[in-house]
C-alpha cells in the first residue's frame, strides 16, 4: 500500500504546480481572472469530495475498502486524462468537480490500514504510510514541472492518468484486505444518525476534525498561487519546474520527520504533539511572505514541511483510538470531509486575499489560522482535563 500511495500522490501532484499556468494557456485572460479561476478550479474538486467522503467511509465499513480503492483510482485516472484534452476553463472546472466525486484513494487506504493496525502502534504505522504519500508528493511536482517544460501541459495530464491507472491495477492484483472481527455486538445501531451521535458525544473528536479543517484551509490557501508567487521571485523561464521545486521542498521536510512525529504521539499523546506542530508551523509560514529570492522560499518551505507533515497522521491516529472499530471508516470519512471542506475554503480564501492584498498576505493569514487552531485545541484540552478532575 505504501508503493500505491507513492504512485497516486506522485501522479496527482504532478499537475498541481502549474494549474494556474495551464489556465493561462486556455485563452487570453487577465492576471486577476487567472488568480480567481485558479482558486475555483483547484477547490471545486474538494467541494464534491466533501459531499461524498462519508459515503465512501460507510460503504467501506460495510463492504470493505478495496472496492472503493479501485473505483476511486480508475475514476481519477479517467478524469485526469480528459483534463489533458479539454480546451476551456469551464470544462476544466467541470472535470475537476467530477474528479472530486471519486477522489479518496489515499484517505481510503489510510482507513484500511488504520482499521488493521493495533492501537498502540497507530501513530508509527500511519506515519510510515504517510511517508509514501509524502514521498510521492515530493517527486510528483518535480517530475510534473520537468514534463510540462519538456512535453507541454497536455501530455503531462495524459502521463499522469496512466500512472494513476498503474497504481490502481497494483491494488487490484497485489492488495488483499483482511476482514476484522468486531467482537461482541455494539449497543449502538449502525445507522448514520448513530455515527453522528457518537462523534458529537466526544467533544475532542469534534474539535480535532475542526482543527483538521483549519489546517487544510491554511495549507491550501497558498498552493494554487505558489506558481505565480515563484514567477514573481525569479526571471527564469522554467517556471513550472521551479514551482515544482517549491512544492517538493515541503515534501522533503515531510519525509524526514513525519514518522518520528507519529512515534512521539504514540509516546506522549497525539494532542500534545499537535499543539507543538501548530505553533512551529505558524512560526515557519509567516517569513515566507518576506522572501526576496527563490532559494529563501525553498529553504523556508523545507523547514515548514518538517513540522506540517506530522499534523494529519496525529489527527488520524487520535480518531483511530477514540472511534469504535465498526465505525472507524465512516468517522474517518467525516474527518476527511472536514479536510476536503478546508481544501475548498483555502483556495477561495487565498484567491480573495491575494486579489485584494497581494499573494504575500496569504502567508500571514495562514500563520494566524494555525495560531487559531492552537488556541482551540489548547482550550479544549484544558477544559477536558478540568472536567475529568471534577468527575473524581
Amino acid at each position: 500500500m505504501w508503493i500505491c500511495n507513492f504512485l497516486i500522490a506522485a501522479s496527482m501532484t504532478m499537475v498541481l504546480p502549474f494549474i494556474s499556468l495551464y489556465i493561462g494557456t486556455l485563452g487570453d485572460f487577465s492576471h486577476d481572472y487567472i488568480q480567481r479561476w485558479s482558486g475555483l478550479v483547484f477547490g471545486v474538486t474538494f467541494l464534491s469530495a466533501f459531499i461524498v467522503s462519508p459515503l465512501w467511509g460507510r460503504i467501506g465499513d460495510k463492504y470493505g475498502f478495496k472496492p472503493i480503492l479501485l473505483i476511486t483510482g480508475y475514476g481519477i485516472a479517467s478524469s485526469v486524462f480528459f483534463m489533458g484534452i479539454i480546451n476551456s476553463v469551464f470544462g476544466l472546472f467541470i472535470l475537476r468537480m467530477i474528479m472530486g466525486f471519486v477522489t479518496g484513494f489515499i484517505p481510503t487506504s489510510i482507513a484500511l490500514i488504520s482499521k488493521q493496525t493495533p492501537k498502540s502502534e497507530a501513530g508509527k504505522t500511519l506515519g510510515t504510510l504517510q511517508m509514501g504519500n509524502v514521498a510521492g508528493s515530493l517527486f510528483g511536482p518535480l517530475l510534473g514541472g520537468m514534463m510540462a517544460d519538456s512535453f507541454g501541459f497536455h501530455y503531462t495530464f495524459i502521463i499522469t492518468s496512466a500512472s494513476v491507472m498503474i497504481a490502481t491495477t497494483v491494488v487490484l492484483f497485489g492488495i488483499k484486505e483482511i476482514k476484522q472481527p468486531t467482537g461482541s455486538k455494539t449497543n449502538i445501531p449502525r445507522t448514520q444518525k448513530a455515527v453522528i451521535k457518537q462523534i458529537l458525544n466526544r467533544k475532542m473528536l469534534v474539535m480535532v476534525m475542526v482543527i483538521a479543517l483549519i489546517i487544510q484551509v491554511g495549507n491550501f490557501s497558498i498552493q494554487p498561487l505558489l506558481a505565480l508567487y515563484v514567477s514573481d521571485l525569479t526571471k527564469a523561464t522554467s517556471i513550472a519546474f521551479l514551482s515544482g521545486l517549491a512544492f517538493s521542498a515541503t515534501g522533503f521536510g515531510n519525509l524526514l520527520l513525519t514518522r518520528q512525529w507519529g512515534k512521539l504521539g504514540d509516546s506522549i499523546g497525539y494532542e500534545k504533539v499537535l499543539l507543538i506542530l501548530l505553533v512551529l508551523s505558524s512560526i515557519l509560514i509567516v517569513p515566507q511572505a518576506l522572501v526576496t529570492e527563490l532559494w529563501q522560499l525553498v529553504g523556508l518551505r523545507f523547514l515548514y514541511g518538517m513540522v506540517v507533515g506530522g499534523m494529519l497522521p496525529c489527527i488520524t491516529a487520535y480518531i483511530r483510538i477514540e472511534a469504535p472499530l465498526d465505525m472507524q471508516g465512516e468517522i474517518l470519512g467525516y474527518n476527511q470531509s472536514f479536510r476536503f471542506l478546508g481544501n475548498v475554503i483555502g483556495p477561495a480564501l487565498g484567491g480573495f486575499v491575494a486579489g485584494h492584498a497581494g499573494i504575500s498576505s496569504v502567508f500571514y493569514v495562514t500563520g494566524s489560522l494555525f495560531l487559531l487552531a492552537f488556541g482551540i485545541l489548547w482550550w479544549n484540552i484544558k477544559h477536558e482535563q478540568q472536567h475529568f478532575k471534577e468527575s473524581y
